[in-house]
């Protein structure tokens, strides 16, 4: 299964649906997980 993670579009609004923890688990489990790029800009998750 296809997972897509779009950017928020909102001014000054920097949450994404998504932890790399997230991302990881389901890629582990054979999912891919595709994420706009800019998604989680501003956001403290490094």
């Amino acid at each position: 299964m296809k997972v897509g993670v779009p950017t928020e579009v909102k001014p000054d609004e920097y949450r994404v649906a998504i932890t790399p923890a997230g991302a990881r688990e389901l890629t582990e489990h054979g999912h891919e997980v595709l994420i706009e790029s800019g998604a989680g800009a501003g956001s403290t998750i490094t």
